[in-house]
């Protein structure tokens, strides 16, 4: 960055916690006000689920976001600190990721549809098991899945639930997807895969009525589903920074290295 530079205007966000509503008045305070359409860059005060919620209000702007963390959970925040913060979002390094389309059909027949950031997730709603049928790019690759759930997750969300479940820790470049089951029952040693960006997965519910389940893209929800489908939105794109390095990669990395 040269010295005739502009620095980024910023527009300031911030979680229901105290502590974060605090620190956004003193940003306002300290660097103005400025309104979203205004703003190069939206600075999000929270944790990583305020993260997720900024980037879907953000969905139609599509302006890049950086997070400082004032939440419980902050992997996909920068540190917070009040000094010099234009000059260090102007530094920071940019990452894109893609979010998934989700198509859920619930029993009654009608088709809801929702954008994941991190992932899509099926889970059972009462004491019984889920029994799904999963198709790959139109091809049964298991014809009876026996579990508590699956999940399709994005590289920015391997880090999340897919992680939780076990499933692999996916870099962010990486054009690929996590099919990663939760506590399954039958197949027992199956530990789900690695798919390409460009996959399309669909669950089918056997037993719908007597096993419920609901289909989750991030927090949208939709109960008693049949069948739900899963791919990736390239045309979508959304922008987070991380403070030079400190990226998402660095981060990843250094989660599957610790101990």
């Amino acid at each position: 960055m040269t010295q005739s530079t502009p620095l980024p205007t910023l527009h300031f966000v911030a979680s229901d916690r105290p502590e974060a509503r605090e620190a956004c008045k003193e940003l306002q305070d300290r660097y103005g006000i400025v309104p979203l359409e205004q703003a190069d860059v939206i600075v999000a005060l929270g944790g990583d689920g305020f993260m997720l919620e900024t980037l879907h209000a953000n969905l139609r702007a599509r302006k890049p976001v950086y997070g400082m963390n004032w939440g419980s959970v902050g992997f996909l925040m920068n540190d917070y600190a009040i000094e010099g913060l234009p000059e260090r979002v102007a530094e920071a390094d940019r990452t894109i990721i893609h979010p998934l389309q989700m198509d859920a059909w619930a029993q009654t027949g009608e088709v809801h549809s929702g954008l994941a950031i991190n992932e899509v997730s099926l889970l059972r709603q009462t004491r019984q098991t889920a029994k799904l049928r999963v198709t790959v790019n139109d091809r049964v690759r298991l014809e009876e899945l026996t579990c508590d759930g699956c999940l399709v997750a994005t590289p920015a969300g391997s880090t999340a639930y897919n992680l939780s479940a076990h499933g692999p820790i996916i870099p962010l470049d990486a054009p690929s997807l996590a099919l990663t089951p939760i506590s399954a029952f039958r197949p027992r040693r199956w530990r789900g895969a690695l798919l390409s960006h460009t996959a399309r997965v669909r669950f089918e519910v056997l037993e719908a009525e007597k096993r419920p389940v609901s289909a989750t893209a991030d927090n949208f929800e939709v109960r008693n589903v049949k069948a739900v489908e899963v791919r990736e939105r390239r045309d979508i794109s959304l922008v987070m920074m991380f403070d030079a390095g400190r990226t998402y990669e660095e981060r990843v990395l250094a989660e599957q290295f610790a101990g």
